[in-house]
């Protein structure tokens, strides 16, 4: 499970410039969390209800309506917001069947399409650890109902409605006792709720089911670290509403949502941004698999990806594997991490890089063409580095040596002027 950190304050504080852009949220799952839960709150914080609508409807047309209201719970206002079924529900559905309406859906926008495929994925692959199964062969009960795919789709597109560059949540309570479901009765947490977990800080906060496989599903998924509130300058509250009105404990999700505060300093290297390290242990993958599995990652987004030898517990040899990304693909590529190789849980951490801008630029190797990367800085060329992929293809046409190329590369760049220190060329 990952550790809580307090926030540490430096002074003096300013905000980040306010705007769409700049916005963040945070998740106050200590009540527990539900998908419409959650789904209220983003309502209740501004995300047009109408919007929401036609997204889902994008996915499964005419067949739900939402609707809000506003309730008390526990002497709290929330936003309840309520899945109108229009149309007969149908049996159990695989994951596939679920993937195969998301990629069909051409009224959705990427990214909302993205975090949904994000969740329900993790969704089947939990399903599948507690079953033992195959994750395509996972059939959904309460989660593959038409209140659950309207909730995940607008939760997601809510997201975008408000703006979210950056999602995070505190610990999520996952509720004690046991419950009936389709496979019987099961104690709580439920097992798929326990796979979500992995990683994150819970608690069991109350009896009865607090955090279903949905709303765990949406926090782990969509959320780049678990942490207390972050320092934020606020612009919205928002609070959701469970169907529940439980004595002593509102049963309500709240989101709170912001503009990043950063300290001063940091502000003054415009290079400076916000990425996301990804990290999963793994002793248990053939190591011919390793190239695939780094190719796939950086094919699918990541800014990198990479292994580290470690030596686990009993002495066994295994590597880590590392993602880096930005926080608005954490979720797709933790994802792709559990389809890729056999972990049970990926940590992540919130980090800070300066990157340099990149040119390419072309240069001719006795008849091929060998492409350039320049790194720069304000107009002046850092590094100036043969594309490796290219030098190789050439040293197979021309039956030379893979380094002669790469050095006849160096050489024509100089002769270019493509040298550290020097203009970038136009």
């Amino acid at each position: 499970m990952s550790k809580l950190e307090p926030t540490p304050r430096v002074e003096p504080f300013v905000t980040q410039p306010a705007g769409p852009a700049a916005r963040v949220a945070w998740i106050d799952a200590r009540n527990g969390i539900a998908g419409d839960m959650l789904l209220g709150a983003l309502v209740d914080a501004g995300a047009p209800l109408g919007e929401l609508q036609r997204a889902v409807d994008a996915v499964i047309p005419g067949t739900v309506r939402l609707t809000s209201r506003q309730v008390r719970r526990a002497g709290m206002r929330a936003t309840k917001v309520d899945v109108e079924l229009l149309a007969a529900d149908l049996p159990h559905r695989l994951w596939a069947d679920i993937r195969d309406m998301l990629r069909a859906a051409s009224g959705l926008d990427d990214a909302t399409r993205d975090r949904a495929l994000a969740v329900f994925g993790r969704l089947a692959e939990a399903e599948a650890r507690a079953h033992g199964i195959d994750p395509e062969e996972v059939h959904f009960h309460e989660v593959g109902a038409w209140d659950s795919i309207a909730d995940v789709v607008g939760v997601c597109a809510a997201l975008g409605e408000l703006g979210i560059a950056r999602l995070s949540a505190g610990p999520v309570a996952l509720g004690s006792g046991s419950i009936k479901t389709a496979h019987g009765d099961i104690p709580v947490p439920v097992p798929a709720v326990l796979e979500l977990s992995a990683g994150w800080r819970v608690v069991a906060g109350g009896e009865g089911e607090l955090a279903t496989p949905t709303g765990m599903a949406l926090v782990t998924s969509l959320s780049a670290v678990c942490e207390e509130l972050p320092a934020i300058v606020v612009a919205a509250v928002g609070v959701g509403a469970g169907t529940r009105d439980v004595d002593g404990r509102p049963n309500v999700v709240r989101v709170v949502v912001g503009s990043p505060v950063v300290a001063a300093g940091e502000l003054e290297d415009p290079e400076l941004e916000e990425a996301v390290v990804l990290e999963a242990n793994v002793d248990d993958l053939d190591p011919r698999v390793w190239p695939g599995v780094i190719a796939a990652l950086i094919d699918d987004g990541a800014s990198d990806a990479w292994l580290t030898p470690i030596l686990m517990k009993k002495g066994r040899p295994a590597h880590t594997l590392a993602v880096l990304t930005s926080p608005d693909r954490v979720a797709e590529l933790r994802a792709r991490m559990f389809g890729l190789v056999p972990t049970l849980g990926v940590r992540q951490s919130v980090v800070r890089r300066s990157v340099l801008e990149r040119t390419w630029r072309t240069v001719d190797v006795e008849g091929a063409a060998v492409r350039i990367k320049l790194a720069h800085a304000r107009g002046a060329i850092v590094t100036a580095t043969p594309e490796f992929e290219d030098a190789a293809l050439a040293a197979r046409e021309s039956g030379s040596a893979v380094r002669n190329v790469l050095d006849r590369a160096v050489a024509a760049a100089v002769a270019a002027g493509l040298t550290p220190g020097s203009a970038v060329p136009d």
